[in-house]
């Protein structure tokens, strides 16, 4: 053996080493990681027929194995790790030649590029790359980070670390809006980091608040990594939960689990929340405590506010900003809960309903049962067994039959009486109202607020119009007229309110990409679409907010943006609550007049979305955002090529299975994970989160993903943890950014140390979500 070590051994040190030079080699990495693929295996295939590279296999033919498996000890259980002194023989990597692996490796390639870039079941979800990456680069370009940090920076800047506050807070904020880590971290550098400097913030600190903030948008939602790591986590924790059910004996996963073996990349937006929240308010937590201890480094800094002749008192910020709002919120809620705000639908299935089966499926066999026992516990598996056993006194589980007409009419009789008396999105749009006007109140505390008590009698007659005239059977047309009235008289105040609104520099600010980030997350995260078409969504709002912008800038008016958007959200509001359907027998003339109405309003859309374009493409700044967003969706997918050919190149003569054979042999399954953190964690010194993606998850996820760990909680830990890639010297991204547009009097040595207190977070968060993982999962468990 060569070196003492296993050809599989050795052939794994070359392929690693062979990519650790490519990407240092200085090409580019997406090319780089295809070179290491083909020269890694030229050499393997060199010395394996040389007859250098042997492998000592375990002998399943010898006594000693057979009486392992006479024991009961499963096959893939076996290994040189777990029982090593089981005879072996001695074989070369390539039994048939280099030639036929190569063969092989090329129809490997052929079918997965088809299954994971061109054609598999993930391609719809890639494409949501494409979308987050230009929607951030079209924020980045409109230039949301230079208003957000300079109005975070007049907010917070009278605080103690106020300044480095403020950028925790704007890095959070261009997280959920850009998620594009590079962008963020070049803009605050540019724009912050000088502002710091001079106010006497120390280099260190301004460096790693800047280089950490900009990361969080690795983490918060919607972020690329969560996107392209949720389309490998769930094809590995589905093909992995499979393979663990039938080694104990069951069917599929969906029998030994009790649920489907399912994790969707919206499920994973939902567990990143409050993670990527945590971070931020951990960083910032930092940021104060160090200016607590040393205010010399990080004193308190006040700037102009401009010239705002508005006086707001504390009493009247917390009685406007805070009590009302919570008020009306809790006020909402309350009324929700009691069921006098509500669902009215009346829809009635054609169908009864079938039978409720038993919580688990009991008729297995003895090791299915057995194994399930020790996964759910004695107790859950007496409980499906009174429930199946019930089932089948009455005569096994009731089949679903076609309703009549009379218990149609009954059914819908009962949702009437049982229906709340504010329909939900009426009880939504007077709480919406409602905040609005409050904060509106708030901003201007000493003008003439009478056109706002107008506005509040307005939200009062639409909910009183509401229990009054309108019932779960009042058609959409007659529910529409009904509350025109209300609604005119709302709009007199919400027209007030705007005005002061747009006043107020920081809601001017905030607000707009507050609205794309609640449009875009809020899908997601409320289940209403998938990550794709909320990701379009952003990129188009992004569009819009870009061109408002660049007529601002030119002195001319943006109401055609805002037509535009208004048609948006009228043909979402009429397409929701009519029935569009044409083609049936009978159709009502208010749906026939709303559909007419959605199709006016998506041609005037489509108008307004193309005319955007055309005045970003006139002001230069629509061709640079397509080619940026060009360069990096084709880094992202020649990036997942070459890593699916160097893992082929491992998988062709073992050395994939070979590493998962290592992890299965730990008997404790928290050590095979931590193991494979620290490796990751290391594997963040030198390469870029891209490739650690694509080259090491595909190899240890079908271990880590095949236990009992919910792969929520592993994917967002994996996840949080790829984070200190962009963080980590000597080769984290972030520290290459701020080192390019940081002043020349920060020295490199100054940002590494910057930096190290927000790695120590980093793992303090990872403790942190690995002793709670509530943390990750409540999210996710209330809102599914």
């Amino acid at each position: 053996m060569l070196f003492g070590l296993d050809g599989i051994e050795v052939g794994i040190i070359i392929v690693f080493l062979t990519l650790f030079a490519g990407i240092l080699s200085g090409f580019p990495v997406a090319f780089a990681i295809s070179g290491s693929a083909v020269i890694s295996f030229a050499v393997i295939a060199a010395l394996d027929s040389s007859g250098l590279l042997i492998h000592a296999a375990v002998d399943t033919s010898s006594a000693d194995y057979a009486t392992l498996i006479a024991e009961g000890v499963r096959p893939d259980a076996i290994s040189v790790f777990r029982y090593p002194d089981l005879p072996r023989y001695e074989n070369v990597l390539f039994p048939n030649g280099w030639e036929q692996a190569l063969d092989r490796n090329i129809g490997f390639m052929v079918n997965r590029m088809n299954e994971r870039v061109l054609a598999g079941q993930s391609i719809e979800t890639l494409l949501a790359v494409v979308m987050f990456v230009m929607m951030g680069i079209v924020l980045e370009r409109s230039r949301i980070a230079d208003e957000l940090l300079t109005t975070m920076a007049k907010v917070f800047g009278p605080l103690p670390g106020g300044l480095a506050v403020s950028i925790v807070i704007v890095g959070a904020f261009l997280a959920a809006s850009t998620g594009i880590v590079g962008a963020t971290v070049v803009t605050m550098g540019l724009l912050a980091l000088p502002t710091m400097l001079k106010n006497g913030y120390s280099p260190e600190l301004s460096t790693g608040v800047i280089a950490a903030s900009g990361t969080l948008g690795q983490i918060i939602p919607p972020s690329i990594v969560i996107v392209l790591l949720g389309t490998l986590a769930g094809d590995l924790y589905s093909a992995a939960q499979e393979d663990r059910a039938q080694l104990v004996g069951c069917s599929d996963a969906l029998t030994y689990l009790g649920e489907p073996a399912v994790v969707s990349v919206g499920t994973l937006f939902q567990a990143a929340l409050l993670p990527g929240i945590m971070l931020a308010v951990l960083y910032a937590g930092y940021a104060f405590i160090f200016a607590m201890i040393n205010p010399s480094k990080a004193p308190p800094v006040q700037f102009e506010t401009g010239a705002s002749k508005e006086i707001i008192t504390r009493n009247e910020s917390f009685t406007w900003f805070l009590a009302v709002p919570v008020g009306i919120i809790g006020l909402a809620i309350g009324m929700g809960q009691a069921n006098l705000i509500g669902n009215q639908s009346v829809i009635v299935d054609s169908f009864t309903d079938a039978g409720q089966t038993a919580s688990l499926r009991t008729r297995v066999s003895e090791s299915c049962q057995a194994a399930m026992i020790e996964l759910h516990g004695e107790d859950v598996w007496n409980t499906a067994v009174a429930e199946q056993a019930a089932i089948d006194e009455a005569g096994g589980v009731t089949e679903a039959r076609a309703l009549s007409d009379e218990e149609r009419s009954a059914l819908v009789l009962e949702r009437v009486e049982a229906a709340a008396p504010i329909g939900t999105g009426i009880g939504i749009t007077a709480m919406l109202m409602g905040l609005m006007l409050a904060i509106a109140r708030g901003v201007a505390p000493s003008a003439d607020h009478r056109l706002l008590i107008v506005g509040v009698v307005g939200i009062g007659l639409l909910l009183l119009a509401d229990i009054l005239f309108i019932s779960p059977l009042t058609t959409p047309g007659f529910t529409t007229v009904i509350i025109l009235i209300p609604l005119a008289v709302a709009f007199i105040g919400l027209k007030r309110a705007t005005a002061f609104l747009a006043s107020n520099e920081i809601l001017r600010v905030v607000f707009p990409p507050l609205v794309l980030i609640v449009a875009v997350l809020g899908s997601i995260l409320g289940g209403i679409t998938n990550p794709t078409p909320a990701a379009a969504l952003g990129a188009g709002g992004a569009i819009l907010l870009a061109t408002y912008r660049k007529r601002k800038d030119q002195g001319l008016s943006g109401k055609m943006v805002l037509w535009t958007a208004g048609a948006i959200v009228l043909m979402l509001i009429v397409g929701t609550n009519f029935d569009m359907r044409l083609g049936q027998e009978v159709v009502l003339f208010e749906n026939k007049l709303a559909y007419l109405v959605a199709f006016a309003s998506f041609l005037f859309a489509m108008f307004g979305l193309v005319w955007s374009c055309w005045v970003l493409i006139s002001g230069g700044v629509l061709a640079p955002v397509v080619r940026e967003t060009a360069k990096v969706t084709s880094m992202v997918f020649t990036i997942l090529i070459g890593s699916q050919l160097l893992n082929l190149v491992l998988i062709s003569f073992g050395g994939e299975h070979y590493i998962q054979q290592f992890l299965r042999s730990f008997d404790n399954e928290w050590q095979v994970f931590l193991l494979v953190m620290l490796v990751l964690f290391v594997l963040g010194f030198v390469l870029d989160f891209l490739e650690i993606i694509y080259i090491v998850i595909p190899i240890v996820g079908p271990v880590i993903y095949g236990g009992t760990f919910d792969p929520k909680w592993v994917t967002i830990m994996i996840a949080v943890n790829l984070q200190t890639s962009f963080l980590t010297p000597p080769f984290g991204f972030a520290l290459f950014y701020l080192r390019g547009v940081a002043p020349k009097t920060i020295t490199t040595g100054q940002i590494y140390k910057g930096v190290l207190p927000f790695i120590g977070i980093q793992v303090f968060g990872l403790l942190l979500l690995a002793f709670f993982p509530a943390v990750v999962t409540i999210v996710p468990n209330l809102l599914n």
